[in-house]
């Protein structure tokens, strides 16, 4: 593991030993979990933005109801009986 040092704002950091000690971890800890799901959500949010861009672009819109189209259809044929 390495090591990383910064510095926090008094206010920011009297809440981190509140919440350490509330919670008994800590403080590496919970700043490592913290962070983790922080970076996570911009992860989602960055793969949100991304299909939103997706489905404004026509040729991709296109690709995708074509897909689709194919899609359906092996549906049907697979569940027509035989």
């Amino acid at each position: 593991m390495t090591t990383f040092t910064s510095s926090l704002p008094s206010a920011l950091l009297d809440r981190l030993n509140d919440t350490a000690q509330k919670l008994k971890l800590p403080k590496n800890k919970l700043i490592e979990r913290a962070l983790d799901l922080y970076l996570d959500q911009i992860n989602r949010a960055e793969y949100t933005k991304s299909y939103k861009l997706a489905g404004q672009d026509e040729d991709i819109m296109m690709i995708a109801e074509e897909g689709m189209v194919d899609y359906l259809s092996n549906l049907s044929d697979s569940n027509a009986p035989g």
